[in-house]
């Protein structure tokens, strides 16, 4: 499998990654009378090394995203407790990749580089991202598309999200 952001591409930016470039990286729990304990992240088995890990608190029907990064940012996926289910988009191709995560399928999902990404809350969840670059405020690399794109619209649960300012300026 080829690296997230790829070698540059004749107009200087990352390659483009496609959907065949997702990682599915199941997830094992030692559980015990005590609770679990998982292994979340292991870099030697990540296509590049992350810098920057990011967690948030969802409610039932909140959409986060898609998202893409121009300069190709990856993201490891993971639901902490709850579910969540993922959608991941090839903007060039249309070709969508979507599956369920959280406690009652643990799995963490790597999105290469410039896919449009992101996730809805099918309860409310605890949700933890290890990206490949850290945040820059000063030079935000975060764009949209619209939670109704009609090549993805049909793969969310909910059909009235509870969206950030961003992302509903993102769908009008």
């Amino acid at each position: 499998m080829s690296a997230a952001a790829g070698p540059a591409s004749a107009a200087g930016g990352p390659s483009p990654a496609t959907i065949a470039d997702i990682r599915r990286l199941p997830l094992r729990l030692f559980e015990d009378e005590r609770g679990w304990f998982c292994e979340l992240r292991r870099e030697s088995v990540l296509p590049e090394p992350t810098l920057q890990t990011n967690i948030s608190l969802s409610k039932q029907g909140v959409i986060r995203g898609l998202h893409w990064h121009a300069r190709g940012q990856s993201d490891l996926f993971s639901c902490l407790q709850g579910m969540a289910r993922v959608v991941v988009l090839d903007r060039d191709t249309g070709e969508t990749f979507t599956e369920d995560i959280g406690s009652d399928n643990p799995v963490a999902i790597w999105i290469p580089g410039t896919l449009a990404h992101g996730f809805e809350a099918l309860t409310d969840l605890i949700f933890c991202y290890h990206v490949t670059r850290e945040y820059d405020p000063a030079e935000p690399d975060e764009l949209g598309v619209p939670w109704n794109d009609p090549r993805v619209a049909h793969l969310w649960h909910t059909k009235a999200p509870i969206l950030s300012a961003r992302d509903l300026s993102a769908a009008s």
